[in-house]
Parts: C-alpha cells; structure tokens; sequence
C-alpha cells in the first residue's frame, strides 16, 4: 500500500513509493524503480497493469469477433442459406397464404379498407421472429467449420484462454443476427408501406428494436448449448435444415397457432420465439386491428387475434407482456449458464 514501506509485488520485488525519502521528490513514481534504474515500470501502479490486462483480454475477444463476422460475410452461400427459411415463407405467402389470410378475413368483416395492410404485418412479424433465429445459427456454423477443420488449434497454440474464443463466436452470431434482423426490419417497414400500409410509432419501433435484440440473445443462448454438442458440417446442416422447416409452425406462420390442437398449442407457448412473434405482432399489428375491425362484432375480433396468435394463451388465460419477456430473458440466462457448465467439461474443443 502506498504511505507504507514502499509498493509490495511478485517474485520479492518492492517499489519505493513516491515522496519517500529513498527517491528523489522531482521523480514520477512511475520513473523509479526499487533497483536503482530510471526506467518507466508498470510496478508504481497496479491499477493501470491489470486495467491493461483487461484491455488486451477485451482486443482479443475483439479481434475473434471482426474474424468470425468477415468470415461469415465473405461465404455468400452461408449468408443465403441463413435467410433460406425466411425466402420459403416469402414465397407461400405471395403464392397462397396471403391470399388466403386476405379472403379468410373478408369473408368475417366484409370488404373494408386495410386487409392487406393486417395481413401485411402479421407475416412480416413472424418472419423478423424466424430471421432472429435461423440468421444467428447460420453464424454459430463458423465454430463447427472451426472444430471440423482443426483451426481451432491454431487459435489454442497462441497464449489466448479457450473460453474467450468460444465467447467470441457467440458475441458474433448475437452481432450478425441482430443487424441482420435489422435490415429485414426496415426491408419489411418499406414493403408495408409500399403497399399501402404506415409505419408505427417511435416508441413502437424502439419496442421493437428491443424484442429483437432479446429475441436474438434468447434464441443464440439455446442454439448454442446444441452447437456444442456438434463437430461435423453435415450434421450441422441437418439441425438447420430440421430447425427451419419446423420454425414456420412454431411461429405460426405456415399454420395460426389457434387452429393447432391444445396439447401443440402447449407446446409451441413453451418455445420462446413463438412469444417473440405474438410481441412483434402487437406492435405492428395495432394500427391495421383498429381499422380493419373498427365496426366489426368484438368477438370477431378476439377471435381473429386468438386464432393468427397476435396474444397467446395458456388453458384460456392469456400471457401478458411482462410473462412473454420473462420467458425469452429466463429461457436465455437459464440456456446460457448451460452452455457454460458444457464447455468447462468438454475436452474435445
């Protein structure tokens, strides 16, 4: 401690504290050295060493991170594939469900102004709720290469702790699928107003900029406790493509989550995307509910917000907001404390 007999260190080491009388008072501590020697030493202040330390730890992670995002960047057949499931629901729906979805709710209110418009948000919001999830585990795909290809020895031979390169592959799939889901946001937003529809609010944006992000984190939290248990590209391939043919359906899409048996409706309001859909299509679904069913019957309306899982339901009760986000924030810690548990065991990595 400083005011003591000097500054105590390592290896027996000592550094003689500034005013003392051993050292001249024109001297920075930082200057003096307890073996006599002018030089500049980290010893007169080990605040600024371990806040170095930190420094070079959180470069590190950095620098892991801006290779695995260009990686992931540069492989175009990748980026495609992540956005593979989100395409096929593009394509169902300008072929049939739109029209579909469209006839289906004129025949309950008649023909009245902004149908397109409802149907409009309801599929973009569920396919922002399938880009959080199929985007990010398209990037979690960069670790397998790694695995699969030995480079993730080389990243071992250097003086760089395991854990800090595993984190570094989750903080950018989270980084690729958040800006990701950003673009499709604002791509989705153009689309509905070019097609008649209005944005929403500011508040309704940051809302929504805020699901994503939670939607994201969640999502990559419980992708990636499965990842670790995968070391080969082609069963990696597999859970994709596993994964983004039953994504439509957990988020309602392909088929409403009300129409589904109650035993499958259970299931899908256990899956925490299916709650990041129902909370994105609140938000963007507010302003077209209002016109379309604004002299309709009210049970018409329930119905209908009931049936395309706008709010879901447990047993008739309905989830509010604050049970829907408890349950993508709950569902990631609990999954990412997981993934960490594994990783300490593993060996094989």
């Amino acid at each position: 401690m400083p005011g003591e007999t000097g500054w105590r260190f390592p290896y027996g080491t000592a550094c003689t504290p500034w005013g003392s009388s051993k050292t001249s008072k024109k001297a920075s501590p930082a200057l003096k050295c307890c073996r006599g020697t002018w030089t500049r030493c980290s010893c007169a202040s080990p605040d600024a060493a371990s806040g170095k330390r930190r420094m070079n730890e959180m470069s590190v992670i950095s620098r892991l991170v801006a290779r695995n995002l260009k990686v992931f960047l540069r492989d175009r057949t990748s980026v495609f594939f992540s956005f593979l499931s989100v395409i096929i629901i593009i394509g169902l729906y300008a072929i049939f469900l739109g029209k579909l979805q469209v006839n289906g709710i004129r025949n309950a209110v008649g023909d009245v102004p902004g149908v397109r418009y409802l149907v409009d948000a309801w599929i973009m919001s569920g396919l922002l709720a399938v880009n959080t999830v199929t985007v990010g585990l398209g990037a979690l795909g960069i670790m397998v290469h790694d695995m699969e290809n030995r480079l993730m020895l080389d990243f071992l031979v250097a003086p760089v702790n395991r854990m800090k390169i595993v984190v570094s592959y989750l903080i950018s799939a989270c980084t690729i699928g958040f800006l990701l889901s950003l673009v499709t946001l604002v791509v989705s937003q153009v689309y509905i107003v070019s097609n008649g529809g209005s944005l929403p609010d500011v508040a309704g944006l940051l809302k929504a900029v805020g699901i994503i992000a939670l939607c994201v984190a969640s999502s990559l939290s419980i992708l990636f406790l499965f990842v670790t248990f995968i070391h080969t590209e082609s069963a990696f391939s597999t859970l994709s493509t596993v994964l983004g043919t039953m994504i439509g359906f957990v988020a309602g899409i392909y088929v409403p989550v009300g129409v589904l048996p109650p035993a499958v409706q259970k299931l899908v309001n256990v899956v925490p995307v299916s709650h990041g859909a129902a909370l994105l299509r609140q938000i963007f679904m507010e302003k077209p509910l209002q016109t379309v069913f604004q002299g309709a019957p009210e049970n018409v309306a329930a119905d209908y917000i009931r049936v395309y899982g706008v709010r879901l339901f447990w047993n008739d009760v309905e989830i509010g907001m604050p049970v829907m986000l408890g349950v993508l924030a709950l569902s990631g810690l609990v999954f990412l404390v997981l993934s960490i548990f594994r990783l300490r065991r593993m060996k094989d990595l």
